[in-house]
């Protein structure tokens, strides 16, 4: 609904923009017909414009801390921000549909009061034109190639100057200009600019019939007197051309006006910057997405990585030969509950449980509407042990490569993992979950007991990346910087001082990060701990 309001707004200013630039440079200009097609093309542009939007995507360095630390308390303030809006949006989009309604209706009635006045009535056909000679008392106008007057109100000669200028309109189908102008007001009927943009529309069209009918009649200051003639006349069709017009004394002026020099048409390039602005500043959509890592292993090398595909269209007969694959090729049990689609057959909810052995890997995800890619993640080492886990990511690879992504995922999609390893396994698991949007964190650690720690975190904004080290390579209580609950822990601290089951999250940061954020002294690498205190 926001994106609606937005769009609006949006095209509601490529109007004033192009009206503008009409209004100050251009309608004193003899360039009648070059601009008709100026104002057509600033009713387009302003229609497409905002729907085209150029993504541009930033890699960043993740930030696990910022995104576990602070996700709570953001989500908090958006679902209140949130709230307030749509109250706000909804009163906003009755309003604006009233107002859709009545032009809606207004039209509707002219077009019926302009088919009364056809309907029935003795038709005279001339070329591409039809005549019809009516005795109602109204404005002479023409409608697409019908051509409307009284022509016992008028002389002969006048009746020629009538005539010549209403073909001019029906010739060069006047009539679709004015039902376009007339489709914007109802459009944008709240921007004030749009009535005088269809006003400027419907004089210019004037101004060309006026220069055109002139060039075909001798005496044109006959032709002006039928101008004035005509303004006695109050009735007229409200969607035809009508010969009629306010502001007569412009349409005289700019029909004696000398032509306008060629060199000032340098002025309809004037929005060209100005649309070049606005694309720059309003349709360049940034997107931060982190940089890309790898499956790495500190000790040992992978032998291959296997990951096996869940996709929001997957049917059961996807899900159920990936239980076959899995426990044929890794002696691996997968079983998928909770299944639930919408009316696209796509899945909103799937509950997802793989295990080998005492290894157990769970996600859940759930959605209003189709759920994100995931997968089963298989590692396998050269020495033949396998770990389990979930991938949840838009660009899961299929080729057997060892990249996991992180990359933003729906604000309505829960994602909870719990990886428990093999034999005397030691786990800790962080999950901050909001019910009201399905959002939730996850962090979990898992020591197995070949000492290998796999370390998983997700995020409410990403999806979950996998770090695989070997304790015998990595010294945690040696140059390493250790800081638990914001404390920093001397050289002599040994993790065996703290029990899993106090362990309430565990973060691990690397070479640049690592030295960003804490200096020199973390260099060598940072753990950051928090028990639950």
């Amino acid at each position: 609904m926001e994106a609606l309001f937005l769009y609006i707004a949006k095209s509601a200013g490529l109007i004033i923009l192009f009206y503008c630039a009409y209004y100050f440079l251009l309608r004193k200009e003899t360039f009648f017909t070059s601009n008709r097609w100026f104002l057509l093309t600033g009713l387009f542009t302003s229609l497409v414009l905002p729907l085209v939007v150029y993504t541009k995507i930033v890699l960043v360095n993740p930030d696990p801390i910022s995104n576990l630390n602070l996700s709570n308390a953001v989500l908090n303030k958006n679902i209140e921000n949130k709230t307030l809006e749509i109250n706000w949006i909804y009163i906003l989009l009755a309003v604006y549909c009233i107002g859709f309604l009545v032009l809606l209706i207004k039209f509707g009635a002219d077009f019926y009061s302009l088919n009364s006045v056809l309907k029935g009535k003795k038709m005279q056909q001339q070329a591409d034109f039809k005549f019809i000679d009516t005795n109602e008392k109204i404005a002479p106008f023409s409608y697409f190639e019908y051509i409307v007057y009284n022509s016992s109100m008028y002389t002969a000669s006048e009746l020629e100057n009538i005539i010549e200028h209403e073909k001019v309109h029906s010739d060069q189908n006047h009539t679709i200009d004015i039902l376009i102008s007339r489709a914007f007001c109802m459009l944008f009927w709240f921007n004030p600019v749009i009535w005088f943009y269809k006003k400027a529309i419907t004089q210019n069209l004037e101004f060309i019939a006026d220069s055109e009918a002139a060039k075909k009649i001798s005496d044109k200051k006959a032709y002006q007197y039928t101008l004035l003639k005509i303004t006695t006349h109050e009735s007229c069709v409200a969607i035809t051309n009508h010969f009629y017009q306010s502001l007569i004394k412009k349409r005289i002026v700019m029909l004696n006006k000398n032509q306008s020099k060629k060199r000032n048409s340098w002025k309809y390039y004037v929005v060209v910057p100005v649309l070049a602005a606005f694309v720059l500043f309003f349709q360049v959509e940034v997107i931060a997405k982190e940089k890309q890592q790898n499956a790495k292993e500190v000790s040992g090398e992978t032998k291959s990585v296997d990951v096996y595909k869940i996709k929001k269209n997957s049917t059961d007969a996807d899900l159920k030969e990936i239980k076959e694959k899995l426990k044929a090729n890794h002696d691996v049990d997968f079983e998928a509950s909770e299944i639930k689609r919408n009316s696209d057959n796509d899945l909103i909810s799937i509950k997802v449980n793989v295990t080998r052995g005492k290894q157990v890997a769970q996600s859940i995800q759930t959605a209003n509407h189709a759920i994100k890619d995931f997968g089963v993640i298989i590692i396998t080492e050269k020495d033949g042990n396998k770990s389990i886990g979930i991938q949840t990511s838009d660009e899961i690879n299929d080729s057997k490569t060892a990249k996991d992504s992180k990359k933003a995922t729906s604000k309505k999609q829960q994602t909870k993992i719990n990886t428990n390893g093999n034999n005397n396994s030691n786990v800790s698991t962080k999950t901050n979950s909001n019910t009201n949007t399905n959002t939730s964190t996850t962090v979990t650690t898992n020591t197995d007991s070949n000492n290998s720690t796999v370390t998983r975190i997700t995020t409410n904004d990403g999806e979950s990346n996998i770090v695989i080290s070997n304790s015998s390579k990595v010294n945690y209580t040696g140059k390493k910087l250790v800081i638990v609950d914001g404390v920093e822990m001397p050289s002599t601290f040994s993790f065996d001082d703290l029990k899993s089951e106090d362990i309430k999250s565990m973060n691990v940061f690397k070479g640049e990060m690592a030295a960003d954020k804490f200096g020199e002294k973390g260099k060598n690498g940072v753990i950051v701990i928090e028990t639950r205190k």
